[in-house]
């Protein structure tokens, strides 16, 4: 069905929850937004657009104005962070899966039925899109390319789990799963607090492979190598650390 398509009710005649929530955190990205929600809202399937404005200041405010109620937008005045504004997000979220798109036009939005159609059919809850299935990505940085390296032995030296791309943007999970990991992320820590939390609960991560074009600090790329330090911290101390999920239940 497409993003525009009348919801469907349920058996009390409620609307019925949309199949996907995607979540796009939004920093000053004016130049790809609108082909983002364009293409975000001609997917083939029912879908909820929340779009997290996170203190623009730029025209990125006034081009999802103009969507009117085809997506919900949610305002920060103030940048809060990338996984501040997706902790946002996710407390009006709806949909039966949840699943995140940056803003800019590094990942293909037409790829993200073939990760939440596994949690949909009830095969996964926990789908991370790879940009590495094939090995390393041409065009990415360097430095980029030995933190993810490092990201993925750090899984497997810390959790005892194989994945090829612990710090891809395309994480879908099912909602529930998602709301039980009680996520405290504020910046680029959100994905190893996912993987970590997905794991320690007990969820495989299915990868399916995804076409990823690789952008520079000069066309607007917010995180950089030096983030890497949070990014095993936050690994490291989700190895460890007891969190309560919110019917707390200590893991």
């Amino acid at each position: 069905m497409d993003a525009l398509s009348p919801t469907p009710a349920d058996a009390h005649g409620a609307p019925a929850a949309p199949d996907v929530s995607i979540i796009v955190p939004a920093l000053n990205e004016e130049d790809t937004i609108g082909e983002v929600i364009d293409r975000l809202l001609a997917l083939p399937m029912q879908a909820e657009v929340i779009v997290v404005n996170d203190g623009s200041d730029d025209r990125t405010g006034e081009i999802l104005a103009s969507y009117g109620d085809q997506i919900r937008v949610l305002t920060n005045p103030r940048r809060t962070g990338k996984g501040n504004a997706i902790r946002k997000a996710l407390a009006v979220a709806t949909g039966r899966v949840v699943v995140i798109q940056d803003a800019d036009l590094e990942y293909v939005p037409e790829e993200l039925a073939q990760l939440i159609q596994p949690i949909l059919a009830g095969q996964h809850t926990v789908v991370y899109g790879t940009r590495f299935a094939k090995g390393l990505v041409n065009g990415m940085a360097l430095p980029n390319k030995l933190v993810n390296l490092m990201l993925r032995w750090a899984v497997a030296l810390l959790y005892g789990r194989k994945i090829t791309d612990e710090a891809t943007c395309y994480k879908a999970v099912k909602r529930d799963v998602m709301n039980e990991m009680n996520l405290e992320c504020e910046r680029f820590e959100f994905c190893p607090e996912v993987t970590a939390k997905a794991i320690r609960l007990g969820h495989r991560i299915h990868e399916v492979p995804i076409t990823y074009v690789p952008r520079g600090k000069q066309a607007g790329k917010k995180i950089r190598w030096t983030d890497a330090p949070e990014a095993f911290w936050t690994l490291l101390r989700w190895r460890f650390r007891p969190f309560q999920t919110p019917k707390a239940h200590k893991k």
